[in-house]
């Protein structure tokens, strides 16, 4: 069972899941997470991104402007992590406004 798993962090996924828009999520993170936690989720996925378009680490850092190290953790988790970085981009691939 994942280390994350417990009651708090289930209603907190269910309220996720419950939002009906973007503008939805924006209103939530924003009251949730400071602005620095939503940038550094948001580089860590644009990152995820880009390592399956098969792009550098060279470019992945010049491009989103995160350490080869977060490249690194994000790679870690594409290969050999839960498949939940898969799921997300196949998710809004075609999607990107």
């Amino acid at each position: 069972m994942s280390p994350i798993r417990n009651d708090s962090t289930e209603k907190l996924f269910r309220a996720i899941l419950s939002l009906e828009s973007v503008d939805d999520c924006y209103d939530f993170f924003d009251d949730l997470c400071t602005i620095k936690e939503v940038q550094d989720m948001a580089q860590r996925f644009e990152t995820a991104i880009k390592l399956k378009e098969g792009k550098s680490y060279q470019t992945i850092g010049a491009e989103v402007g995160v350490s080869s190290a977060t490249i690194g953790r994000v790679a870690k988790c594409l290969n050999y992590g839960t498949g939940g970085y898969q799921k997300a981009i196949a998710a809004v691939e075609g999607n990107d406004e």
